[in-house]
């Protein structure tokens, strides 16, 4: 097994410790929070080199001494390490490295005296204590996935010819409340899967014929109707369409529903998994590339410029959208759900709530499709080091994988739900292959 050092972190300071009551209010000055970052100007190491990350718990904007942290330190590279110590104003430090390409992930809470989790600053929806989730990397630009199945362009190639025998044909085209400014629509479009297409279309009143740009929008996981922003349409086409081709602009009710019934863990079913045809990804990807079609259809659109965009669900929808359609020009994916479905299999570190690998998810994995994206389509992609809903490994093999110009932001202490206050972020681009933060470049 390849040697990990991790050094335990020191019992700094003593002094009066928080209460678990502490007020749980984002606009609380005096709420409680937990801060880090590491060492490099980057969070990216080599193998074998020293990580450094000092934490810091804040009362408001002030760090405060003498609170019991726990910490846990997992990786890629498969090996725990666990901790405790007391905060202190200047920062305490967790050391570790790893030998392999790959990510370490840091995880800290904190405790009052009498052993309760404090709560804060609002972080999640599922989490009002205190946290910090984080970590850096070594050598990320050498991770890859599984192998692509070997029938990968000819599976894709079957299913496109599968929606070319459904004509593009619109099944409804109702106008909604617009603005002053823009025109909006509620429409449904005919596609290969069992359900249509559905979303709202925004755009400019009195377009000219070729003048605009066309962005298609996807969503994130959930059930609920698309949404209907009228700003976006201001000055382009913008279609948003939601995942599942049903209805828009219903009652929380309808979807409730839904969600107990017909789409209740829609895409986590196994045995659906088993099989490529059977996979809720195959309806909704089909829907993805008529949604494109549709957008390219209509007379207002320009010819030329054509936008995914999307975050999560949708960033791995508008991955997926640059992989199927040459015609896209730029896609935009916040922390793209599904990057990397094989990483178990690789014994990658994920959280508890992902799809489960089999090999028929090959076919739809993002990190696979973006390969097909045509060269000259921009990438902008990010990547939070404490998200393992969505891991970092796999946002970063989607970006190694992407031919095209790209770049990727980089937020340290960010959660899949939840930004650290005054987080450290970075950039990468493909264009001048450096990192930069806070205006310093590090060569990569």
């Amino acid at each position: 097994m390849l040697r990990i050092v991790m050094f335990t972190m020191l019992l700094l300071g003593a002094a009066s410790v928080m209460s678990a009551n502490s007020a749980y209010d984002s606009n609380d000055k005096n709420a409680y929070s937990i801060w880090g970052t590491h060492n490099k100007p980057s969070p990216i190491y080599k193998p074998g080199e020293e990580m450094i990350f000092t934490i810091k718990v804040q009362k408001g904007d002030t760090p405060v001494d003498g609170v019991k942290l726990k910490w846990t330190r997992t990786g890629d590279d498969g090996i725990t390490r666990r901790g405790e110590c007391l905060s202190a104003k200047d920062g305490i430090k967790i050391k570790a490295s790893t030998q392999q390409p790959g990510f370490v992930r840091i995880y800290v809470t904190a405790e009052d005296e009498n052993g309760k989790k404090i709560e804060g600053l609002k972080t999640t929806k599922s989490n009002k204590y205190i946290f910090f989730d984080g970590g850096a990397c070594v050598e990320p630009e050498k991770l890859q996935g599984l192998p692509e199945p070997k029938d990968f362009d000819e599976y894709w190639g079957k299913q496109k010819k599968l929606l070319a025998s459904v004509p593009l044909k619109v099944l409804e085209m109702k106008e909604v409340k617009g603005n002053d400014k823009v025109n909006a629509y509620d429409v449904k479009i005919a596609c290969a899967d069992k359900m249509p297409v559905s979303g709202y279309l925004v755009m400019p009143k009195n377009a000219k014929p070729k003048s605009l740009v066309a962005e298609v929008g996807f969503m994130g996981y959930g059930v609920k109707g698309a949404n209907k922003n009228l700003n976006a349409g201001k000055d382009k086409i913008y279609f948003h369409i939601n995942a599942h081709g049903i209805e828009n602009g219903k009652p929380k009710e309808y979807y409730s529903k839904l969600s107990k019934t017909t789409l209740k863990g829609y895409a986590f079913n196994k045995e659906e998994n088993s099989n490529p045809e059977t996979t809720y990804f195959n309806g909704m990807f089909l829907r993805i590339m008529r949604a494109l079609e549709f957008a390219k259809s209509l007379p207002e659109w320009n010819g030329k410029d054509l936008r995914a965009v999307g975050g999560s669900q949708g960033g791995l929808q508008s991955l997926a959208a640059a992989g199927l359609d040459p015609d896209v020009t730029y896609c935009y994916a916040w922390s793209p759900w599904c990057c990397d479905f094989g990483r178990t299999e690789k014994k990658r570190i994920v959280g508890r709530w992902h799809v489960k690998y089999t090999p028929a998810l090959n076919y739809f994995d993002p990190i696979n499709l973006v390969k097909r994206a045509n060269s000259n389509c921009e990438l902008s992609i990010i990547s939070n080091l404490g998200d393992y809903v969505c891991p970092p490994s796999g946002v970063w093999i989607a970006y190694n994988n992407f031919p095209g110009p790209k770049k990727m932001e980089i937020r340290q202490g960010c959660e899949h739900g939840y930004r650290m206050k005054n987080y450290p972020k970075f950039t990468i681009s493909s264009k001048d292959k450096l990192i930069l933060t806070n205006d310093k470049k590090e060569k990569l």
